[in-house]
């Protein structure tokens, strides 16, 4: 798992999606040739080749008119998605309909919008589009037998990148059993019902592939839970009310409506107004939004900035808000390496008045509810973040609570925001320690502690670590190596807060 966690930590998780089923898409050619598959592979070449560049024209054209940047990802993936979803015929009335399906997905997401937010799938609404117009041509082959191996790794691989196991087994769960439901009256078996499900249906890749995407995904992980719950519901369902009837596509678009109305609606334009580098490689860049964002201190957005030659991580990314919801700008806090992305370098070679996108705004990493509750922070390197937006917006808010607040780096070089931390302790009584993990990089003069955080200083810091909801953020590993000394020291699984968002 760790030779895989690290091989996704990589490569964004769009990145991961195009290449996935750029994967898949040889393979079923390759089967189509060979007559594994019952599609002939030229129909299939022909048709992929189409959806590609009639997706990918239509997508550039839409941008230019609407004025927004362009995405060449999303394009390809909801390409590639209608490929599978798709019956591959190259006649007339073929070209047409996959011509056709390419424009209206890519019209739906310049214009199926409300406030800037994308409602719908745009692959799942297309699909519906072609439905109600009686076209027939929505047949889901990616659920043959034969691919299913295939989908199952992918799909696999995309749930481990974006930890939306919860979201999959909730609908898987709630799919199988209304199959089961329907099925019950007919006097179907059911551990046949069942095997068809998983081997002749496209579960998995409607369940890891669609029904994961985050911009049409609710942001807390119970929403989520009902999310998936609901479109399980009626993907398994038989119904049909006038003209609509349960399809596999009809159910994503009405879980799509659901999900609209419990996130964020908000989709950002932001300005640079500053950029300072707080150490070396350590950059701020503060924003002026078009409209004040709503969120909790400790959230997250995804943020866009078009840019040529970008490289595998791609022109989104995920990153937490370094401001408070209590500061009228907002703060983007990122460390850039020498041989760091594209993005980050082009992040940091913007200009005053230069502009870039943010919206998706999610994460649970948030301030309890009870504010009584005793806390421990423990930050890695620019994991502090969440934890700035935190403090500072304890600090305008002069609000006290209980915090032990450990910020480990290699080096006293790269601790950043002391002075903002030195004012919570000497306003609010926050305990705040610093940790040098690398010993040798300390001075003869360091007044903090040395060495990675242990169960000693745990003990002798936080007598009364039982009693507190601790908050780990950092690199994964290092969340994780926290996460077992918490064990250790029996600190029961719900008092360990951590958040992981897509493209960490």
């Amino acid at each position: 798992m760790k030779f895989i966690d690290r091989f996704l930590n990589s490569i964004t998780m769009y990145r991961l999606i195009a290449y996935g089923l750029g994967c898949l898409a040889v393979v079923a050619t390759m089967f189509g040739f060979t007559g594994v598959l019952s599609y002939s592979g030229f129909h299939l070449l022909g048709s992929l080749v189409v959806l590609l560049v009639v997706c990918n024209v239509t997508n550039v054209v839409f941008s230019k008119i609407f004025k927004v940047p362009a995405n060449v990802e999303s394009a390809s993936i909801t390409a590639l998605i209608l490929f599978f979803l798709l019956f591959p015929e190259l006649n007339a009335e073929g070209l047409i309909t996959l011509t056709a399906a390419a424009v209206i997905s890519m019209f739906s997401k310049y214009v199926l919008k409300i406030r800037k937010k994308h409602i719908f799938n745009p692959a799942a609404i297309t699909a519906v589009i072609l439905d109600l117009a009686g076209s027939g041509s929505v047949v889901w082959w990616i659920g043959s037998f034969v691919m299913v191996p295939f989908v199952v790794v992918l799909g696999l691989l995309v749930v481990r990148k974006i930890r939306r196991f919860r979201l999959f087994f909730a609908f898987l769960f709630a799919s199988v059993l209304a199959m089961i439901i329907f099925s019950l009256p007919r006097g179907e078996n059911i551990p046949e019902v069942m095997m068809q499900a998983v081997t002749s249906w496209p579960i998995i890749f409607f369940g890891t592939i669609m029904l994961t995407e985050p911009l049409t995904t609710p942001p807390t992980k119970k929403l989520q839970i009902i999310y998936g719950l609901l479109v399980g519901a009626l993907f398994g369902s038989q119904f049909q009310i006038g003209p609509i009837y349960s399809t596999p596509e009809m159910a994503l678009v009405i879980g799509n409506i659901f999900s609209y109305f419990v996130s964020s609606k908000q989709k950002l334009v932001l300005s640079l107004i500053a950029k300072k580098e707080l150490v070396p490689s350590i950059y701020e860049l503060t924003f002026q939004s078009n409209e004040k964002l709503l969120f909790h201190a400790g959230q997250y957005l995804e943020w866009t900035l078009g840019h040529s030659k970008s490289d595998s991580r791609g022109v989104r990314r995920y990153f937490t808000i370094a401001s408070a919801p209590t500061e009228d700008e907002i703060k983007l806090t990122i460390k850039v390496m020498s041989n760091g992305s594209s993005f980050k370098k082009h992040l940091i070679d913007l200009e005053k008045g230069d502009h870039m996108y943010a919206s998706c705004l999610g994460g649970e990493f948030i301030l309890p509810q009870n504010m009584n509750e005793k806390l421990v922070f423990i930050a890695g390197g620019i994991g502090l973040t969440p934890f700035r937006s935190m403090i500072k917006y304890l600090l305008d808010k002069n609000q006290k609570m209980d915090i032990v607040f450990f910020y480990a780096c290699s080096s006293p070089a790269e601790f950043v925001y002391q002075d903002l931390f030195a004012e919570a302790e000497k306003k609010l009584g926050i305990k705040v320690f610093y940790v040098v993990t690398n010993a040798n990089n300390a001075p003869a003069n360091w007044k903090g502690k040395t060495g990675y955080i242990n169960d000693e200083l745990m003990k002798s810091e936080v007598p009364d670590y039982a009693e507190r909801l601790f908050y780990l953020s950092g690199p994964d590993a290092m969340v994780q190596s926290y996460k077992k000394l918490l064990r250790v020291l029996k600190v029961k699984q719900g008092r360990i807060v951590t958040d992981y968002f897509p493209g960490f």
